[in-house]
C-alpha cells in the first residue's frame, strides 16, 4: 500500500491525542488552579530516498499556559493564592519534589497540611504538620502560623514556611497527574520574594469558549486525515490495476 497512508495514519493517532488533551481542558475548567495543557506535535522524517519526503507526527503533552487564573477571595484560613510566576512545592506519590498552582489547602487527619489533590505540600524544611486543635493561617510571605485556641494572648508559633518556587528560566514539563517537574529529576529554585493571598484561590485559566473552537478544529482535521487514508487505498487501487494491465 503506499506510503501515503501511514503519514495520515498518524496524523489521525495526533488527532486523537490532541482530542484527549482538549477533553482534559474541558474537565479541569473548574479545577482549582489547573494550568490549561498544550500540546507539540513533532515531525519524524524518515531518511532514505524514498521516503524522506513523508513525515510521520509524534504528538505528546509538553506543557501548560501558565497566564494566570481569575482570583476568587473564599475567606478560608488555609487557601492561598500565588502571585506572579510562584509555584506551591508538593510531594509526588513517589516521593519526588513536583510543583502545582494548586491552593486549596486542607489538613490531613493526621494533621499533615495537604492540597486538593491530597498530596503533602511541603516547607523549606519537609512536609508540614500541624498540632492537633490549633487554629491555623498562612501569612503573605507563606510563613504557616498555629495558635492554642485555649490561650489567644500566646503569639502564634511559626511551624514552617512554605516552599515557593519560580519556573522562569526553567525548563518544566507537566505530568500526568497534573504536576510539573524539572525533567531528569531536578528541582526549581526557591524564590524568595514569592508572595500568596490568603484566604483566596486562583481558578483554572482554561478558556472553555476557545476550547470549544479547539475540539472542532480537531474533528475537522482529523476527519480530514480519515479521508486522506481512502485517497491512499484509491491510489494503491488504481495502481495494481495498471500493474495487471501491464
Amino acid at each position: 500500500m503506499d506510503r501515503l497512508i501511514w503519514t495520515a495514519v498518524t496524523g489521525m493517532n495526533a488527532s486523537m491525542a490532541q482530542q484527549r488533551m482538549i477533553a482534559s481542558n474541558m474537565a479541569n475548567a473548574q479545577t482549582t488552579g489547573f494550568r490549561a495543557e498544550v500540546m507539540a506535535q513533532t515531525p519524524m522524517t524518515l531518511e532514505g530516498p524514498s521516503v524522506e519526503v513523508r513525515a510521520m507526527n509524534d504528538p505528546a503533552v509538553r506543557g501548560a499556559r501558565m497566564d494566570p487564573g481569575a482570583i476568587t477571595q473564599t475567606g478560608r484560613a488555609l487557601d492561598v493564592a500565588l502571585a506572579g510566576d510562584a509555584l506551591l512545592t508538593v510531594q509526588a506519590q513517589d516521593g519526588s519534589e513536583a510543583y502545582t498552582r494548586r491552593g486549596d489547602l486542607s489538613l490531613s487527619p493526621g494533621g499533615l497540611l495537604v492540597n486538593g489533590d491530597d498530596v503533602p505540600v511541603l516547607g523549606e524544611a519537609g512536609p508540614i504538620t500541624v498540632p492537633p486543635g490549633s487554629n491555623v493561617k498562612i501569612a503573605e510571605d507563606g510563613a504557616v502560623l498555629a495558635r492554642d485556641p485555649a490561650d489567644d494572648a500566646a503569639p502564634p508559633q511559626v511551624l514552617g514556611r512554605l516552599k515557593l518556587v519560580s519556573w522562569r528560566g526553567s525548563q518544566i514539563t507537566k505530568g500526568i497527574d497534573g504536576l510539573f517537574r524539572v525533567p531528569g529529576g531536578g528541582a526549581l529554585p526557591q524564590d524568595a520574594e514569592a508572595r500568596l493571598t490568603p484566604g483566596a484561590l486562583e481558578q483554572s485559566n482554561v478558556k472553555t469558549t476557545e476550547v470549544l473552537v479547539e475540539m472542532v478544529e480537531a474533528q475537522r482535521l482529523y476527519d480530514m486525515r480519515t479521508k486522506l487514508v481512502a485517497t491512499a487505498k484509491e491510489l494503491d487501487e488504481g495502481g495494481a490495476s495498471l500493474m495487471r494491465i501491464a
